[in-house]
């Protein structure tokens, strides 16, 4: 073995980008001549696979060739180098863009024509989505990021919470859609206060449930307890046109694998209560730049992230939604100006969404 410690002269990028099909070549110069060296993936031993990896040394340099990259290939690469003297080690984030599964529409201009003209059912002024979800997850900054779409400029009006850990919302407001000037659409968003672990925090479930059956109105203050029948603010006697008529959970891209049970098993008992109801449900996934750097520098390759459709699956899985009822998206946060790519995700989510909710009151109203 050499003299001195292998020590990598070149290293790897932090971050490799390939399709599916394309081949993977991970290169870097390595001193003394004399080592060992194996490969590591995501920080276990890579089994090298006849036909499918190719390990080699040439003098100095090191490469590892992956064949035919697919879904499976994404993840952390480490080359390892060792002799009797030490070792030394590279690693690389290898990102396998996968053909699309689902489309992203073109059109903005289109989508929002089709929800500005979008007739619904006579029976109701307007059709009401009800936002639930975890602290911090996104839900008001959805409101703040459909109002700007619509109204073409950055929109502030519904407070958004930092990670602070503790909900901004504290009473029950209704957002409408649109404006005098940008024009109406017969659309409203009900923002909640946000579920937390434990019985006594955040939101009270009965709460949303009633809030879901017209019994709560508007500019009600949430309390530590849920709003009962005998509150005299309480409506006894609601109508098509007080009920919620989409339940949609927001769920955060980056923290779904390391949300609670606890906070889970209160959505899936909000769930169940609109599932009686025969109300559809819909998950609007947030924060998807955090959860993927491919992602954060392209979102129009959401559907095109192996990253993503992991984190939608855990979506469906945890929550027991439909993969066709997920849909994955960013909010405005931090930006000035509006993106093309963030809207055409609300937009179509939201058409989904308005779709559903028609249906839902055109089949109660018969």
């Amino acid at each position: 073995m050499g003299n001195t410690a292998p020590e990598f002269k070149t290293h790897l990028p932090a971050q490799l980008i390939v399709r599916a099909g394309e081949r993977i070549v991970l290169k870097c110069e390595v001193n003394p001549t004399e080592i060992t060296a194996t490969v590591k993936k995501n920080d276990h031993e890579l089994k090298l696979v006849h036909g499918k990896h190719i390990l080699k040394q040439e003098v100095t340099l090191l490469s590892l060739e992956i064949l035919n990259a697919e879904e499976g290939d994404e993840g952390k690469y480490t080359l390892v180098v060792t002799n009797n003297k030490g070792s030394d080690s590279c690693s690389i984030m290898v990102i396998v863009e996968l053909k699309p599964w689902r489309a992203i529409p073109e059109s903005q201009d289109e989508m929002l024509n089709f929800l500005r003209n979008y007739e619904i059912c006579e029976k109701v002024p307007e059709l009401r989505f009800l936002l639930h979800g975890p602290v911090g997850a996104g839900k008001s900054s959805i409101i703040n990021t459909i109002k700007s779409i619509f109204e073409n400029r950055p929109y502030h009006l519904s407070l958004a919470s930092a990670a602070s850990g503790k909900s901004f919302t504290l009473e029950y407001h209704k957002f409408p859609i649109g404006s005098e000037l940008s024009g109406q659409v017969p659309f409203a968003f009900y923002d909640v206060m946000g579920l937390e672990e434990g019985k006594s925090h955040g939101m009270h479930t009965d709460d949303i449930i009633s809030a879901l059956k017209g019994h709560i109105p508007e500019d009600y203050e949430f309390q530590p307890h849920a709003m009962t029948k005998e509150d005299k603010r309480y409506i006894s006697d609601p109508t098509l046109r007080d009920m919620i008529h989409c339940l949609v959970s927001v769920l955060p891209a980056d923290k779904v694998t390391i949300m609670s049970n606890s906070v889970i098993d209160k959505m899936k008992t909000v769930r169940a209560a609109a599932s009686a109801l025969g109300m559809p449900q819909m998950v609007f996934m947030t924060k998807v730049d955090e959860a993927c750097p491919m992602i954060k520098n392209n979102l129009s390759k959401v559907y095109q992230s192996k990253k993503i459709k992991e984190k939608m699956h855990e979506c469906s899985n945890r929550l027991g939604v439909p993969m066709n009822c997920i849909f994955p998206m960013k909010n405005y946060h931090e930006e000035t100006v509006l993106s093309e790519s963030v809207n055409l995700l609300m937009l179509e989510a939201l058409k989904q969404i308005v779709i559903a909710a028609n249906d839902y009151v055109e089949k109660s109203s018969k």
